[in-house]
């Protein structure tokens, strides 16, 4: 099974490597041997501020952020959640235990791994 950091870090390779493609005109081989040369070069590890308003109103939306944000820290990238409005009301122990996206694990699982892997979040 593929884990989220490989995933990302093939995608965003495969991304790369067809996108040096088409822009800059290079042939199928060299645009072959793109993603194998972005393999082997390391990767830049980005500072990310995520910010979302949606609040206990739209469970799946609230989750967003945090998902999406701990699925960038998992690939080694710098997370900052900002939380404005409606979604400053997650922060409470009560309802982050009250939201459960559909389609996604409950919010104080994914809150877990946010305190774990140290993630800030601002409200």
């Amino acid at each position: 099974m593929v884990d989220r950091r490989s995933f990302l870090r093939k995608s965003g390779q495969l991304g790369a490597g067809a996108l040096a493609g088409g822009v800059i005109g290079l042939t199928r081989s060299e645009a072959a041997a793109q993603p194998q040369a972005a393999a082997s070069a390391p990767l830049k590890k980005l500072k990310i501020m995520m910010k979302s308003a949606w609040g206990s109103d739209d469970p799946t939306r609230a989750s967003f952020v945090f998902s999406h944000g701990l699925a960038l820290a998992d690939a080694g990238h710098d997370v900052q959640i900002f939380l404005t409005g409606e979604a400053t009301n997650l922060m409470r122990k009560a309802t982050v235990e009250a939201i459960k996206p559909i389609g996604w694990p409950p919010l104080s699982e994914t809150m877990e791994k946010i305190v774990a892997k140290r993630i800030p979040v601002f409200s």
